[in-house]
């Protein structure tokens, strides 16, 4: 597909204010764990935050004008979701609560494996706050295993409470971090299609292979979520690096807006979770 060579200067989405009360605590919070970091010299950490909650983390530590080399976000894994904000002045001695659970099932041949909702139920059926757990990570070369990344605390709770995931009997060892394996990276497709312009409804019935019209439909119904928030508009206006969420549809990546083609329609570059 031809491409125009207008070097034109990419878009990016600025930063969307906090939207609720929870939101405007935790940037609070956050704020405070850096002054006590800074004032200290002693590490502190976050509990596990969601995509959402670290662009909120990112915007509070801006704030706060706190240098990007004192801190970093870490879910135990290179691919993790969800993730901990690390403060660690220089100086000072690292001390994560990050920890990691293997789960092993016992199950007879053929049968039927527990999903990942079911590690999730089990766990929440142990009164686990939220935050306290990262990703539940089961990786496709390894049938019948799980790894939990949890705060220290909920993975003794685990350790030591946990004895089946959804009807399947398990057994928990805690893992040193280093020793964890390497984890099978999901196979994304990247697709590619043009649009006649960047806006919400358009961008939308390119990823789901579906009429503008339809697509307008679904947004104004409220089934759908750009970074993590919802959005009723179809003029909305998109940018690289956006990620949507289409309740019942699934989950998409804009990782590129390479140009124009000869027709001037915009091209995008996307995958689908």
């Amino acid at each position: 597909m031809a491409r125009s060579i207008d070097p034109a200067p990419k878009a990016v989405r600025g930063f969307v204010p906090a939207r609720s009360d929870e939101e405007r605590y935790l940037m609070r919070h956050i704020e405070d764990l850096a002054r006590t970091a800074e004032s200290r010299g002693i590490p502190r950490y976050s509990a596990f935050l969601s995509d959402r909650e670290q662009d909120l983390a990112r915007a509070a530590l801006n704030r706060a004008a706190v240098p990007e080399n004192v801190y970093h976000f870490e879910g135990g894994w290179p691919g993790a979701e969800r993730r901990l904000l690390c403060l660690e002045p220089e100086g000072s001695w690292p001390d994560s609560p990050l920890c990691c659970v293997r789960l092993t099932c016992r199950v007879q041949a053929g049968a039927a494996l527990p999903a990942h909702k079911d590690y999730l139920g089990s766990l929440m059926g142990l009164e686990i706050r939220r935050e306290a757990l990262g990703d539940i990570v089961l990786p496709s070369d390894a049938p019948g295993t799980a790894y939990v990344f949890a705060l220290e605390p909920a993975a003794q709770l685990i350790c030591q409470e946990l004895l089946q995931a959804g009807r399947v009997e398990v057994t928990t060892r805690l893992l040193p971090l280093e020793e964890l394996p390497e984890f099978p990276q999901a196979e994304r497709t990247l697709q590619t299609a043009t649009v006649s312009s960047l806006r919400l409804d358009a961008v939308l019935a390119a990823m789901l292979h579906c009429s503008r019209s339809m697509a307008a439909e679904l947004i104004t119904a409220g089934r759908v979520e750009i970074n993590h928030l919802p959005v009723e508009s179809v003029h909305a206006p998109v940018y690289e690096g956006d990620v949507f969420t289409v309740r019942g549809k699934g989950r998409f990546g804009l990782t590129a807006l390479p140009g124009k083609s000869r027709k001037d329609r915009a091209i995008i570059e996307f995958f689908q979770y």
